[in-house]
C-alpha cells in the first residue's frame, strides 16, 4: 500500500501541521481523528487495514489529517470566541492548504469526509459550513450539539454547532450545494450522543437536504464497530 508523510508550518494556524495519505487513487477521502487522536489514530487503530483493498483497488485514497481540537473545542481555558476562531483557522488550514495538495495528488474531485466520534463532528462541521466541496460525509457515532463544551455562548459558536445553524439555512445556492451531498450520519442506538444524529437528520430534512439515519444496535461507540460502519457505507451503499 502506498504511503506518504507530510508535515509543513501551516500559515493558517502558525504552527506545524502534519498528515498521512493512504493509497495511490480514486476518490480522495478526508479522515479526521477523534478528540485526543493525531493524524495517525486511523492507521494505528486498524481502520486503514480495514479498507486495505479498497484503497489497493485504487478506489479511494485517505487523506488523514491531524486536529487542532486541544487548542480549540477542548481549550477550556480561553473563551468561547478565542475558541472559535482557532477552530476558524483550522478550516481555513483545510480549505486553503490541505485542499490544494488533495488536488494536486489526485484528479478525481469526489471528495469524502469523515471521523469517528469527534471526528464525525468535525466532518460534519466542515461539509455543512463549506457547501460544495465535499460530495459524501461519512459520521460516525458524532455528537452534534457542542454547547455542553462552553460556558458562555456566542455568535462563534452558534455558526459551528450544526443543530443551532441548520435549522437558519436559507442561502439557495447554499442549500443547493447541500442537498447534492451524500450525508450519512451513523450511530448506535444506545450511543449517548444518538439523540443528536436524529435531530440533525430531521432538521436536514426539513431544510429539504436529503440524507441517511442509520441506528445500530447497541452501543457500537468504539474501533470494532468503526471499522464495520467505514466498510459498509464508504463504497456509497447508504
Amino acid at each position: 500500500m502506498h504511503r506518504e508523510y507530510h508535515r509543513w508550518d501551516s500559515p493558517a494556524l502558525g504552527r506545524p501541521m502534519e498528515l498521512l495519505i493512504f493509497g495511490h487513487a480514486g476518490a480522495p477521502v478526508l479522515v479526521f481523528p477523534t478528540s485526543h487522536g493525531r493524524f495517525h489514530e486511523f492507521e494505528d487503530r486498524g481502520m486503514v487495514g480495514a479498507l486495505a483493498h479498497q484503497i489497493d483497488q485504487g478506489w479511494i485514497q485517505l487523506y488523514c489529517v491531524d486536529s487542532v481540537f486541544s487548542e480549540s473545542w477542548y481549550n477550556y481555558g480561553a473563551d468561547t470566541d478565542a475558541r472559535m476562531w482557532r477552530e476558524e483557522q483550522y478550516e481555513h488550514y483545510l480549505v486553503s492548504e490541505v485542499l490544494p495538495l488533495i488536488r494536486n495528488k489526485n484528479a478525481n474531485n469526489f471528495l469524502m469526509a469523515t471521523g469517528a466520534s469527534f471526528g464525525a463532528t468535525e466532518a460534519l462541521i466542515f461539509t455543512l459550513r463549506h457547501p460544495g466541496l465535499v460530495k459524501r460525509v461519512i459520521g460516525m457515532s458524532g455528537l452534534y450539539d457542542l454547547k455542553r463544551f462552553f460556558n458562555h455562548y456566542t455568535q462563534g459558536l452558534y455558526f459551528h454547532n450544526p443543530i443551532d445553524f441548520v435549522p437558519n439555512l436559507s442561502d439557495q445556492w447554499s442549500l443547493d450545494r447541500l442537498r447534492e451531498i451524500d450525508i450519512i450520519l451513523v450511530t448506535g442506538h444506545d450511543d449517548p450522543a444518538a439523540w443528536s444524529n436524529e435531530l440533525l437528520s430531521a432538521q436536514l430534512w426539513e431544510r429539504g437536504i436529503g440524507n441517511a439515519l442509520r441506528l445500530w444496535d447497541g452501543w457500537c461507540h468504539d474501533w470494532p464497530y468503526w471499522m464495520q460502519m467505514i466498510n459498509a457505507y464508504i463504497g456509497g451503499h447508504k
